[in-house]
């Protein structure tokens, strides 16, 4: 007999369902299908055959899983995915632009690792990344991208695939996942996108008693006929319709002897064996029960390691020469359990995730404590330093031995490692778990403060700020370490807008650190300081600003902290140029030549958008604005190259050059109203008013600026801009009223066209008309 039935039973209309689909995308109209049921429903075997007929269509494959070794990993079924890519298909990663390098988060030799963390918007930018490389490999044949058990994917991951979700319709390509049906944050995705019509969801049910005697007697090499009615009615109570479960427990009547073929076909045994196996559960117990010391503590060590396990590891866990390791790897029962792994080299996995959960449920408590440790130390040994995921899992294996602080150690260097990567939300799942072990007073005062900060770079800046008090708790942290982290949730807030909370996190910053403090303590507050003065009442609160941050620009240049020093620059080039408009081009100057000297590329391009800014206005000359944007790309600044993009077609209309502007107004704004970058899009919308009014055209003009309120555009804070803009508009409108089509010449703009940054009477931000005002926090926010 087969273990398997390689027939698809009782999914017919799922199948179809699946393949309308597949159709729809390889047309050039994408989408999502979650496939959803209960573990060994038969999720991948059906996505399997939606992969077959992809395949046979001529599409791209991507295939992708979570954590091969059962642990949350940042973006690994997105990785995997690339990966199975690169295998199979060379794709030209220099068509994707500067989304080439944001991939290189996945695969670093794709583009080399993006130059520096983009903020809040990075993973929106991550996944439009993976969008393009769908598209792009894709082609005229389409693209088929498999993401089995997102149950266990993580926090980014799901992130990437909501965005997939809502951007797939335009592009050839169809995401097809697989769920387990139990309570997790994927399920919760899926099913609220399936309510708005995003995505299909097609829920697999259990197979009905016709359909089990079918697929039994498939697995039997005939049809359901050739299965007795008695053997079909303990098989159903057995299995309860599970495929999975109807394979095993078939196979475990055939091997104890309970069902027999003979010259009539297949029969139910005269005399019945003690304790037949009608579950899986107890054929796998008495299988175990019947195997060799060593091949038992095998499959327990296997177990212990994942859905999928590494060679090697099982090898120095269990000490077994290669001949032993192959031969009980082959055993039986070990092949009906394990296979090799068809994506890893000298990795094997379980054939199905419910023969690992049986292996582990049969392992008393010590004896899963010894293996835990066993297996530790042989990770540790042979993953020295424990690079990637198995940092989180040798982790997972110390709680698992008892050992909490070694456990909880391990989660806080996964939970940086994470917050390195971009990934702050998996990085605050990682460290609450750290958090929640105990530990000595060191370990918990650096675990909180890595906390602390993953919650900032996360966005959840109020429950940052809420835990704050926690640092009382903990006396191993020194002032600096502390002033440093008040000033580090100061700028979280800032950029949150939330400058009431973020001035008590700088009093508290000051507080600590005391009147006689080193000027290099004070200066990273200082700069913080100056970006909230301007939301402060007051007539000098720009002097106090300029103030604080010439300050904080001198002292961070000797020490040196080159990105105190590049904020600080940058703030003063926005704060002085009413006044001296070259000395604001010469703290740019300065901005940049710091940057070059301490390889900060986005620092650099941010500057050289501000320069590019002041050339244009003084000699008409976008050389360094399009130099801007080129280095953007590059590095994989997306959101840079919008701002320099922006800046450009910004010329360009005060050029009269109404084509390029437009062309690159609508650009820029399709990407950036895809991708959610709120103030960028403001700005753009306010460009493309201004470009409606210099051409003539109010009905476009005003339908811009209904579109800029509609994105949560503030008239107030952009009133300087807005009201010069009309008013030129009006002056070009009359001009133009005889001849509606003819656009308003260059040389009806006033004769002074240099922009400049005005406060609003409310104090509470500024506007430059020149490009997005660097006198605001930096941090590209998206619409919620």
């Amino acid at each position: 007999m087969r273990r398997g039935s390689s027939l698809l039973i009782g999914r017919e209309n799922e199948l179809r369902r699946a393949t309308e689909s597949l159709a729809s995308a390889r047309a050039g109209r994408g989408g999502a299908v979650f496939l959803v049921g209960e573990g060994g429903i038969g999720k991948s075997r059906l996505a399997e055959a939606v992969a077959q007929q992809a395949f046979a269509a001529e599409m791209t494959l991507m295939r992708g899983r979570s954590s091969a070794i059962g642990t949350v990993v940042p973006l690994r079924p997105l990785t995997e995915a690339l990966l199975s890519l690169l295998r199979s298909n060379p794709v030209d990663v220099a068509a994707l632009g500067p989304y080439g390098p944001i991939l290189g988060r996945l695969i670093p030799d794709w583009g080399g690792q993006p130059a520096e963390h983009e903020g809040s918007s990075s993973l929106v930018i991550l996944a439009e990344a993976v969008l393009r490389l769908t598209g792009l490999a894709g082609g005229r044949r389409g693209c088929l991208m498999t993401l089995e058990d997102l149950q266990d994917a993580d926090a980014e991951t799901l992130m990437v695939v909501e965005y997939l979700i809502d951007n797939l319709d335009l592009q050839p390509t169809l995401l097809l996942g697989t769920i387990r049906a139990e309570p997790c944050a994927a399920l919760d995705l899926a099913r609220a996108a399936a309510r708005q019509g995003r995505c299909q969801l097609i829920e697999l049910d259990r197979l009905d008693r016709d359909d089990t005697r079918r697929m039994a007697g498939a697995c039997l090499g005939g049809g359901a006929d050739d299965v007795p009615a008695a053997a079909a009615d303990l098989l159903f109570a057995g299995s309860a319709g599970n495929p999975f479960l109807i394979e095993e427990v078939v196979a475990g009547m055939v091997d104890s002897g309970l069902l027999v073929s003979g010259a009539d076909g297949w029969q139910m045994a005269e005399r019945l064996p003690a304790n037949p196996p009608t579950s899986f559960a107890r054929g796998i117990a008495q299988g175990v029960e019947q195997l060799s010391p060593p091949a038992r503590k095998l499959l327990s060590v296997a177990a212990l390691l994942g859905r999928r396990f590494p060679l090697a590891v099982v090898q120095a866990a269990t000490a077994m020469s290669d001949r032993d390791l192959l031969n009980h790897l082959q055993g039986e029962l070990s092949a009906r359990l394990v296979a090799p792994d068809d994506q890893l080299t000298d990795w094997y996995a379980f054939r199905h995730q419910l023969s690992r959960d049986t292996l582990l449920s049969l392992l008393p408590s010590e004896e899963r404590t010894r293996l835990a440790h066993a297996v530790v130390e042989s990770v540790e040994r042979i993953y020295p330093g424990l690079p990637g995921e198995w940092c989180q899992f040798a982790a997972t294996l110390y709680q698992e031995a008892g050992d909490a602080p070694a456990a909880g150690r391990l989660f806080t260097e996964a939970g940086r490692r994470a917050l390195a990567q971009g990934a702050a939300n998996s990085a605050v799942t990682l460290l609450d778990k750290a958090w929640s072990l105990p530990a000595d007073e060191a370990s918990r005062a650096t675990t909180l403060e890595t906390l602390l900060y993953a919650l900032a770079e996360a966005g959840l800046v109020e429950r940052a700020l809420a835990s704050v008090g926690l640092l009382d708790q903990v006396g191993a942290l020194d002032v600096r370490r502390r002033a440093h982290l008040h000033t580090r949730l100061a700028w979280a807030a800032a950029v949150a807008g939330r400058s009431s909370d973020a001035l008590v996190q700088v009093d508290a910053a000051r507080a600590l650190l005391g009147p006689a403090a080193d000027a290099e303590d004070l200066a990273p507050v200082d700069v913080v300081a100056a970006h909230l003065a301007l939301d402060v009442p007051g007539q000098d609160r720009l002097e106090t600003a300029e103030t604080l941050a010439r300050r904080a620009a001198m002292v961070a240049e000797q020490v040196p902290l080159p990105v105190v020093a590049c904020q600080a620059w940058q703030l003063l080039g926005a704060l002085v140029r009413h006044r001296d408009p070259d000395a604001a081009t010469e703290c740019l100057e300065r901005a940049r030549s710091v940057a070059v000297q301490h390889h900060l590329p986005i620092w650099e391009i941010h500057a050289l958008i501000r320069l590019g800014n002041d050339d244009a206005l003084h000699h008409g000359a976008l050389d360094r604005l399009h130099q801007a944007r080129l280095q953007a790309s590059q590095v994989g600044a997306v959101t840079a190259r919008f701002q320099a993009d922006a800046s450009i077609a910004l010329h360009s209309i005060l050029r009269g050059d109404y084509d390029t502007a437009g062309a690159l107004t609508e650009r820029v704004l399709a990407e950036t109203t895809r991708l959610k970058l709120l103030e960028t899009t403001q700005y753009v919308l306010l460009l493309k008013a201004v470009l409606a009014g210099h051409r003539g055209r109010r009905q476009e003009m005003d339908d811009a600026l209904a579109e800029f309120r509609h994105w949560n555009g503030d008239d107030a804070q952009h009133a300087p801009a807005c009201t010069a803009w009309r008013a030129r508009s009006a002056r070009c409108w009359r001009r133009t009223a005889p001849a509606p089509s003819k656009s308003c010449p260059a040389h009806w703009r006033p004769r002074s066209a240099t922009p400049r940054c005005s406060t609003s009477a409310a104090g509470t931000a500024s506007t430059c008309w020149c490009a997005p005002c660097p006198a605001r926090p930096t941090g590209t926010r998206t619409r919620s």
